[in-house]
């Protein structure tokens, strides 16, 4: 992100959408592989001739590699997958934009300069408030709004876009100037501990 910050532009904080949405993939990447083990271990044991006497010490390889493709096309197709997708969403605040970023292998993003910015307002479900997370709603006078969605720490990521917004010198615009740079910031005045790098709350 360093590098594509305007001149004069620092970044405030960068943050992931709520873990939450991991919790089935982490949980089924425990319990798939245990399971999965003791499945195997049961069948060497002979555990399924038992239970089916047609089934014999022949079939015992053939369930174990079952076993173990179950485990694969879970861990491949289920947990990985939104773990990746977890992973590849970024929401950046800097001085002067809020940055949306999506995807890890194919890239996307959305901007909003703070000098658009109308209002901010905040939505939270049940689970969302009990998680101090929440979707935050960008209004910039256009039509549809840009949506934050599943923001952690919803209420200090709002006061940081307010205080960003706040400091907003009064005669500058985003991408005024040749080079669209933020050179009338004071830097003294401004409120963030890390002027350089900004927080970073993952």
């Amino acid at each position: 992100m360093r590098k594509e910050l305007l001149r004069g532009e620092q970044v405030i904080v960068i943050t992931r959408q709520q873990p939450r949405m991991l919790f089935g993939p982490v949980l089924a990447f425990i319990l798939v592989p245990a399971a999965a083990a003791f499945a195997c271990a049961w069948i060497v044991k002979g555990g399924p001739g038992k239970l089916l006497p047609v089934i014999t010490s022949d079939w015992t390889q053939w369930l174990v590699i079952a076993c173990l493709v179950i485990v694969a096309i879970v861990l491949l197709g289920y947990s990985l997958p939104r773990f990746i997708r977890w992973r590849g969403i970024r929401y950046i605040l800097t001085s002067g934009r809020i940055v949306a970023r999506f995807g890890m292998l194919r890239r996307g993003d959305w901007q909003v300069p703070l000098a658009a910015v109308r209002g901010v307002g905040i939505k939270q479900s049940l689970l969302q408030r009990i998680l101090r997370s929440g979707n935050i709603s960008l209004d910039t006078g256009h039509p549809g709004e840009a949506v934050l969605a599943d923001v952690p720490e919803v209420g200090k990521f709002r006061s940081f876009i307010m205080d960003a917004m706040a400091e907003l010198p009064t005669s500058v615009g985003f991408g005024s100037g040749a080079d669209g740079d933020f050179d009338n910031y004071p830097d003294a005045a401004l409120p963030w501990d890390m002027r350089e790098g900004g927080r970073d709350e993952r």
